[in-house]
């Protein structure tokens, strides 16, 4: 059975050498001092270790059960779901006046990596609730917030997101449940919408559903959309639980992977709805979900990369197979372990290269939201808008990847079920394509993040990388083995850039078949980014001769592996953007 280990050492590299949180000035960061960080993370990883990782492939094997009208979570689901609870985790970064202890989301990113990592399909049922905590903060009524937020923050209560119908995903406009307005200023909501993770299950009291649906007078389009806060059980004027809500599951769907989560259809028949937000402004209130929740996906997408990593290294330490082609290593066994052999040995240093790059990455994003949630730093916010769909889209192709190449190290027992290791590649698949399929965020970014604001934060952001190169040119250790590299990829985004400005007017279609491409070609720059600064810092440590010397050598060797093997795909990205949009978009359809 695979096992898991927080990485607690890397987290609080990156959180202290090179995000150097609670010297940031950031409101709230300076109770983020190395020890604490440490407490709090390493007792997450205790949790996610011993208590969700032996689950994880107990719910694979038995999945959700649907049975008169309840779902029914794997065995052990139930008491794990409650020691979460008894932990407070859900309500780690959220408002103390609801229950939570308003600590910073870089610190509750770090938590929610371990807890995805050992068991995504369970995290999912937290990580919902927390996304529309969100909303309803964000965007919900004073009297909202009191009765629902502290039953939720506390996890007595948990939440959805229903955006989804059969007919219509990525566009919404043409959605078909119904908001019929009531006299006592309710609506009833009516409808079906696919794919609610956590729609349904034993877990919780009550399920507080936001549901997307069209009241009247709104118009065509999204612009008729409006959003509802529709509860499994009606909550009465003294916050106890009511009659049943005429929502249920019709379904629970058979999937390829995260069967420990409900993944559900839900019925709406005439169910009492709450208006949260605007009438017919429920577009805004929606992407305040969307966004969090963009942003989790992507963690996901490494942290399922980071728990095949650590068996697929164990494996290949323990797996004797061949001889090292420059002499034995094992010579009292019959072969040598797999790890000796170079194939085996890129195989891992991509993942790990990955990995530690995707989390620093992931970590600074978290930083940025917390920057402009707490010091009000609209650059801040425009910059982290612009990372948003790269730090879903491209985590989550490459975390898959890695998941499946962490696979590939076991040969065929990585194909075999009771080795584990599938469930790691299948669980990951999803997170490519909901919250946004990762096409759809490609189109975004070079769509509408681009251009925002007239491009200031994509300038921003080659500023920064511009900065960094030149403050540390005189660097010798860091230019053949990170500076030039960085540079050279910054300036295929950026030629990528002009080529979307130059052709993009003329014909659309030469940008849009670039998209995937640069988006791809931004993430490698953005771990590029990661790498040279934590590069940096090692280097910096080992001439100071501080730390584990070790650790750090460790991790400049992995970063100039990234550096050196994976950053150069920036070229190859450039020249597909330049092919520009006719090879694409030459055949007729009928011809595919």
């Amino acid at each position: 059975m695979p096992t898991y280990t927080a990485p607690v050492k890397d987290m609080q590299f990156v959180l202290h050498d090179v995000l150097k949180v609670s010297e940031s000035g950031i409101p709230g960061y300076e109770e983020l001092d190395r020890d604490f960080t440490n407490a709090v993370i390493e007792e997450a990883g205790k949790l996610s270790a011993e208590v969700l990782a032996p689950l994880n492939p107990v719910g694979d094997a038995q999945g959700c059960v649907l049975e008169n009208g309840v779902v029914r979570t794997p065995q052990g689901f139930g008491d794990a779901f409650e020691k979460v609870k008894e932990g407070g985790w859900n309500g780690l970064d959220l408002p103390e006046e609801y229950g939570g202890q308003n600590m910073p989301y870089v610190l509750a990113t770090a938590v929610g990596e371990t807890m995805v990592s050992a068991n995504m399909a369970f995290n999912m049922y937290q990580g919902l609730t927390h996304g529309a905590i969100s909303a309803i903060l964000a965007h919900g009524s004073d009297e909202q917030k009191q009765t629902y937020l502290p039953k939720m923050v506390s996890l007595d209560w948990t939440g959805t997101m229903n955006l989804t119908e059969p007919h219509c995903g990525t566009d919404l406009g043409i959605m078909r449940t119904k908001a019929e307005p009531q006299d006592d200023g309710s609506y009833a909501i009516t409808g079906q919408k696919i794919f609610i993770s956590a729609g349904e299950h034993d877990m919780a009291e009550n399920i507080v559903h936001l549901v997307l649906a069209k009241a009247p007078g709104g118009g065509a389009g999204t612009k008729g959309i409006s959003l509802f806060i529709v509860p499994k059980f009606l909550v009465n004027e003294d916050g106890s639980l009511g009659a049943r809500n005429g929502v249920s599951c019709g379904k629970i769907e058979e999937k390829m992977g995260i069967h420990g989560n409900a993944t559900c259809v839900m019925n709406y028949d005439g169910a009492t709805g709450y208006l949260i937000g605007e009438l017919h402004k429920g577009m805004r209130a929606m992407f305040t979900m969307m966004n969090e929740a963009r942003i989790g996906v992507g963690l996901q997408g490494y942290a399922q990369a980071e728990a095949a990593y650590q068996n697929a290294v164990a494996y290949a330490n323990d797996r004797l197979q061949g001889r090292d082609v420059t002499g034995a290593k094992n010579p009292e066994g019959a072969a040598d372990p797999i790890i000796v052999h170079p194939d085996v040995r890129r195989n891992l240093m991509d993942q790990k290269s990955f990995v530690e790059g995707a989390r620093a990455f992931t970590f600074w994003g978290a930083q940025l939201i917390d920057q402009a949630h707490r010091s009000e730093d609209k650059d801040a916010e425009g910059l982290v808008s612009l990372m948003t769909p790269v730090i879903k889209g491209f985590l989550t192709d490459k975390g898959f990847d890695m998941a499946v190449q962490a696979q590939q190290v076991y040969g065929g027992h990585g194909y075999i079920e009771e080795w584990g290791m599938s469930q790691f590649a299948r669980d990951a698949r999803i997170a490519m394509i909901y919250e946004g399929a990762n096409g759809i965020q490609a189109l975004d970014l070079v769509g509408r993040k681009l251009a925002a604001d007239g491009g200031k934060h994509v300038m921003a952001f080659f500023d920064l990388v511009k900065s960094f190169i030149k403050e540390n040119e005189g660097e010798e250790a860091l230019k053949a083995d990170f500076l030039d590299p960085l540079k050279a990829a910054s300036k295929d985004l950026q030629a990528a850039g002009m080529y979307f400005m130059e052709k993009g007017m003329r014909n659309p279609n030469d940008a849009l078949s670039g998209s995937y491409d640069f988006m791809h070609l931004f993430g490698h720059v953005c771990l590029g980014l990661m790498w040279a600064r934590m590069g940096k810092v090692a280097q910096a440590k080992l001439d100071a001769g501080e730390g584990d010397a070790e650790f750090h050598r460790t991790k400049i060797a992995t970063g100039r592996y990234y550096m050196k093997r994976q950053l150069p795909a920036t070229a190859t990205h450039l020249a597909r953007i330049q092919s520009g949009g006719d090879t694409v978009m030459a055949l007729e359809a009928a011809n595919f």
